[in-house]
């Protein structure tokens, strides 16, 4: 049994400490851009950022996950404001927050883990592919469109409409300003010297990007930030609350819980690999999640999840307990109130790059590699999901893949497998798998493939199961061969409990 040393005090305090600075550094910039994808201001996202560190990271199951706005919930958010309204927001994240603490007060918080993996990397792709096509067109200082098919067939109009020809366009400084901020980002990531290793390429990307803004006074957009934190939000109230129609909204909520719970929990199972220190609680993480979400909604900000990014962050910063992940929370709300005039001078497009590279980094071909070991089953189901999310929406995607996933274990499970052979001057039939009434139709071409003059041998005992059903087909087989003058040897297995014989039998 290995002894642990016990961290001093004074001396995990300064870890958590260093910590929260290198998570805080990662968050602000993630914080804005999502909630520019997701069609809110992007003082709304580092409310949820400030929710997520202060408020879940005090009842985290999870000590060292950090929550906050989160890509993947960009494209659902989205859609349902597109839809709805940004008005709906608060209620729907009401609801899906309370259905989060009901399933964690349930303890059902591992069953949320319960997605096939093909289902949760087209999940992925399919979230990154949507946000690189939709900030394409925010880097180019433009409105992206209300899903992914307008987004990719304006791609054409935005280039050769708005950036082509070079003429000094709005959409041309935006575009170097994105590039700029790319560029950086990309080399960081390449050359970056390892003991500056914990320093976001993001926040480098954003500073040289509003760097370039400011001193060429490029006409850009820029990040809207009110100049006080109580205008940053905007309050669900009992009027609010009561305009909407709380049943037709139960299944976006569902949609947008069982999303959100299903990323959290996944990013809290990869914390938990990433280190020893601590071991997450799922249920206590899926309630404290509900929390957080219950309380945006009514703050009219975005919802959360545990974000995978800002965790192995602060895994790899040393953080020793969940001070960190509050004091993270503490430096975005510090910055906001301190701080808002330097917020206001980063461009949008340079936010829009930011996430560009989120998107790619989301779409991972190496995915398929893994999956392709299993079989191409898994690779059809992570291709399918991601095309329906990217063609359709991202509810649509996720429970196609979970339906041709559970089509998938239906048919392995009822799938039975049948071969006859000629073997020692007898004929062999083999049977394997599991024989129900759906299997009758197999088993009868089988049996009646075997040629009548030769003994035959009927291997069942590579069945897992087998119904009154095939056993009666295999039973009538018999006796029509029976008649025939025939010998069939039947090996021990559960056909043999009609028989009542303790070894095989030879019917002649």
């Amino acid at each position: 049994m290995k002894n642990t040393v016990k961290q001093p005090a004074n001396g995990a305090l300064v870890k958590d400490l260093s910590a929260s600075l290198v998570v805080f550094l990662v968050a602000l910039p993630l914080c804005m851009g999502i909630a520019l994808a997701s069609g809110v201001p992007p003082a709304r996202g580092i409310v949820t950022g400030i929710v997520g560190g202060v408020i879940v990271g005090l009842l985290s199951g999870s000590p060292l996950q950090v929550s906050g706005p989160a890509a993947g919930l960009a494209v659902i958010v989205f859609e349902l404001i597109q839809e709805h309204g940004l008005s709906a927001l608060g209620p729907i994240l009401i609801l899906a927050g309370a259905m989060q603490l009901i399933a964690g007060l349930l303890k059902m918080g591992r069953w949320f883990r319960a997605i096939s993996p093909e289902v949760i990397h087209g999940m992925l792709a399919g979230i990154g592919i949507l946000i690189v096509i939709q900030q394409f067109h925010v880097v180019l200082d433009r409105a992206p469109k209300s899903n992914g098919v307008a987004n990719i067939l304006a791609m054409g109009e935005a280039v050769f409409g708005g950036l082509f020809p070079l003429n000094g366009s709005k959409e041309e400084a935006a575009a170097l300003v994105g590039l700029v901020t790319l560029a950086v980002m990309m080399l960081w990531e390449r050359f970056r010297p390892a003991k500056l290793r914990l320093l976001p390429g993001a926040l480098l990307g954003i500073s040289a990007g509003t760097a370039v803004a400011q001193i060429w006074h490029l006409g850009v957009n820029r990040v809207n930030v009110p100049a006080n934190l109580s205008d940053m939000v905007s309050l669900t109230g009992p009027a609010s609350m009561g305009a909407i129609n709380w049943f037709g909204f139960l299944g976006t909520a569902a949609a947008l819980a069982f999303i959100a719970s299903a990323e959290t929990l996944l990013s809290a199972a990869a914390v938990d690999q990433m280190q020893t220190r601590v071991q997450a609680n799922y249920d206590k993480e899926l309630a404290a999640q509900g929390v957080g979400n219950i309380l945006c909604g009514f703050l009219g900000a975005l919802p959360m999840t545990g974000v995978i990014v800002r965790s192995s962050a602060n895994v790899q910063a040393g953080a020793e307990t969940r001070k960190s992940t509050i004091l993270h929370g503490m430096w975005l709300l510090l910055f906001v109130l301190a701080l808002p005039f330097v917020l206001r001078m980063i461009p949008t497009a340079s936010l829009a790059a930011v996430l560009v590279l989120t998107g790619i980094k989301l779409v991972k071909p190496r995915d398929i590699l893994h999956l392709r070991r299993f079989g191409w089953a898994p690779v059809a189901i992570y291709l399918v999901s991601m095309g329906t999310i990217v063609a359709t929406n991202l509810l649509t995607g996720v429970l196609v893949g979970i339906g041709l996933s559970l089509l998938r274990v239906l048919w392995k499970v009822a799938h039975l497998e049948t071969s006859v052979e000629e073997k020692d001057g007898r004929t062999e039939v083999h049977f394997s798998g599991v024989g129900t009434f759906l299997a009758i139709p197999k088993i009868a071409a089988a049996l009646d493939a075997v040629p009548t003059d030769k003994p035959v041998m009927v291997h069942t005992h590579s069945l897992r199961y087998v119904d009154h059903a095939c056993i009666e087909i295999i039973e009538s087989w018999v006796e029509r061969r029976k008649g025939q003058g025939g010998i069939v040897h039947i090996e021990v297995d559960l056909l043999l409990r009609r028989y009542n014989t303790p070894v095989s039998r030879s019917i002649a």
